[in-house]
């Protein structure tokens, strides 16, 4: 058993007054160690006010919201994105709500993750590919994005080539909106309204298409990568073309 208060006070000690320095600080940090009832550097941390350690897939949800958070705003589509990873994980409840504080504390930023990423390095592309996916959610990867993700990959030993063809995997295909260059003819063709629609039925036909195209309807039902990712692709889409015909028609 780690007593670190101990080791701690006699260190300190050891360092002030050579001997008789570090069996004072011993003594000193023992008796904190026994108050507190610390085993461990992780109940230490607690103790003094830190983030405990993160589990496996709080791992995952500490990641994607440091990367929803990195660029200064987190959008819609990456709260639907950490959710679509729920349930690709198929998290029960509980599960859920630990994951939903995880996703808090990554766009906090204060925990250190190069240590817990070492330690996952089994799981290394399973984190990095969830990662990709909540980088290009909303079409496009800031270079604050991928060099985070990076730097997360050279934590985790996975090569830089290697990390380029996950990316490459999840970066969105040139159709649609894309292909036509964000045009704002297509954007109304891809939610079905026209040029004098309301604003209330513009809402409409976007929050129905969103529902019935989102990645989350297919998510624990056996659908593979393609469909996933093909779904993925036309609710980003759908972000985009709402984005554009809501600025034109200047409502929020």
């Amino acid at each position: 058993m780690l007593w670190p208060a101990t080791l701690l006070g006699a260190v300190a000690g050891l360092a002030v007054a050579s001997i008789p320095g570090a069996l004072l600080g011993g003594l000193l940090g023992q008796v904190l160690d026994r108050r507190w009832r610390l085993s461990s550097w992780a109940a230490l941390r607690e103790r003094l006010g830190g983030p405990p350690p993160a589990a496996d897939e709080e791992l995952l949800f500490i990641l994607l919201g440091r990367l929803a958070k990195c660029d200064g705003r987190v959008l819609p589509a990456h709260i639907q994105q950490a959710r679509a990873e729920m349930q690709r994980l198929g998290l029960d409840a509980a599960a859920q709500r630990r994951a939903i504080e995880a996703f808090a504390r990554g766009k906090v930023g204060r925990d250190s993750l190069r240590g817990p990423l070492r330690r996952q390095q089994a799981r290394a592309e399973t984190l990095l590919r969830a990662c990709w996916r909540m980088a290009w959610v909303d079409g496009r990867v800031s270079q604050t994005e991928r060099e985070l993700i990076l730097l997360w990959g050279k934590w985790l030993h996975v090569s830089a080539a290697a990390q380029e063809a996950l990316s490459a995997h999840y970066a969105p295909r040139q159709s649609g909106l894309a292909a036509a260059g964000g045009s704002y003819q297509e954007a109304l063709r891809l939610l079905g309204v026209a040029v004098d629609s309301e604003p209330a039925q513009i809402k409409r036909a976007y929050r129905r298409l969103l529902s019935r195209h989102h990645p989350d309807k297919l998510a624990g039902s056996g659908a593979g990568p393609e469909r996933l990712r093909e779904a993925t692709e036309k609710t980003r889409e759908l972000h985009q073309a709402y984005g554009l015909i809501r600025q034109r028609h200047g409502f929020r």
